[in-house]
């Protein structure tokens, strides 16, 4: 039986690796990346190709939005900003790794897409309880976009903003993906580094407690 198209957002991480295990039971999928000048971006690039060989995922939609580099504003695009190590980040703090307003943009990218193709669904990884605190990754933040999603495309599209992982612990995203057997191991997740983790900021150390908390080791390497 031929399957609805859905649309899943692939930073080549974790969480949107996990995610699109999950879609990828119900939708036949179509990978959407997006380089935006961030430190990492050839390794991300890699690990989403990666992911989307291993899962047979031939629809895929790769889009620079250089313009986030220009605006800047954030030290995963300004090289200026130090990325901060996760132990310094105070309680309730926005960290500088947080680039203004991107889940905008990936999103509306996804949406006129879906648009083209027919998808009704867009998948995102977004996660609030364990997560850097992002304004724009909150279950609110989604809900607002879907309204404007319903009023911004045809009435006949339908198109909406999945996120599987909203209410999910890292814990918990892992032992998803093992029970979906996601290929974790292509995964990337470091915010500085492109060879070997950095296993200091924020994205590594919330990885590494997600992976410690699930009782299996992280299959990516790891400075030392």
């Amino acid at each position: 039986m031929k399957r609805d198209p859905a649309i899943v957002l692939v930073s080549g991480g974790l969480d949107s690796c996990v995610t699109a295990a999950m879609a990828g039971r119900q939708y036949d999928l179509a990978f959407l990346h997006v380089n935006y000048g961030q430190r990492t971006e050839r390794r991300e690039l890699t690990a989403c190709s990666a992911i989307a060989d291993h899962c047979g995922v031939g629809r895929r939609l790769i889009v620079d939005i250089g313009h986030l580099l220009q605006i800047g504003g954030s030290s995963l695009t300004d090289r200026h900003i130090p990325v901060p190590e996760s132990g310094r980040i105070q309680g309730g703090e926005i960290p500088s790794t947080y680039v203004p307003f991107r889940n905008t943009h990936l999103i509306a990218i996804a949406v006129s897409w879906a648009e083209v193709i027919g998808a009704k669904k867009v998948f995102i990884g977004a996660t609030e309880m364990d997560s850097s605190g992002y304004p724009d990754c909150r279950r609110a933040y989604f809900d607002a976009y879907n309204k404007l999603i319903r009023l911004g495309t045809r009435p006949e599209t339908d198109i909406s903003i999945e996120t599987p992982l909203i209410d999910l612990s890292k814990e918990e995203v892992v032992r998803r993906g093992l029970e979906l057997k996601a290929p974790l191991h292509l995964t990337w997740s470091c915010y500085k580094n492109e060879d070997v983790a950095c296993g200091r900021c924020d994205s590594c150390v919330l990885r590494l407690k997600g992976f410690r908390l699930a009782g299996v080791p992280d299959p990516i390497p790891y400075l030392s």
